[in-house]
């Protein structure tokens, strides 16, 4: 099992969220926040889990306010929000720290040194492609929207279609 893999995070909803569940699944991780000019990506966000979700595939939101302080609001806010504006149903952990000082550890592992795509995450919306095995297969700026073909093409491929 991957270090990935082996995290368990805290949900959104309080719940514990153990990031096993993701193992042989193909997993896009993404920095988000709910007053960003990337917001509207939470609609493409959940167009891919519903497209892909049956083939092993999910998204998983981290809430994250260290740019712009564009996340202000509590875990019961956010939750409201994505689910009243873009019926998110992928899973969200509680709001987490993504660049050092004090960055949680699944971003030591996904951006950190010694890891495939290091350095610090520059805004929201960052995105993280995962395989089955929770290795990082890719790593997408904020402006890569979950539409575009370049990353429909790595999700497509990571998942065998």
């Amino acid at each position: 099992m991957s270090a990935i893999h082996r995290l368990n995070l805290c949900a959104l909803d309080g719940s514990e969220l153990a990031l096993d569940q993701f193992a042989n699944k193909v997993l896009l991780i993404v920095n988000v926040a709910s007053q960003c000019g990337f917001t509207p990506q939470y609609e493409g966000l959940q167009a891919l889990q519903d497209s892909y979700a049956k083939h092993g595939f999910s998204v998983l939101g981290v809430p994250c306010n260290q740019f712009g302080q564009q996340e202000p609001a509590g875990a019961d806010e956010i939750a409201q929000f994505c689910k009243e504006h873009y019926s998110v149903t992928f899973p969200m952990t509680e709001k987490l720290l993504v660049n050092e000082p004090n960055c949680h550890p699944l971003y030591r592992l996904l951006a950190g040194e010694g890891a495939e795509f290091p350095g610090e995450i520059a805004w929201n919306f960052e995105k993280f492609l995962l395989d089955g095995q929770g290795a990082v297969i890719g790593r997408y700026a904020s402006r890569t929207t979950p539409d575009d073909p370049v990353l429909l093409s790595a999700i497509e491929s990571a998942l065998g279609l």
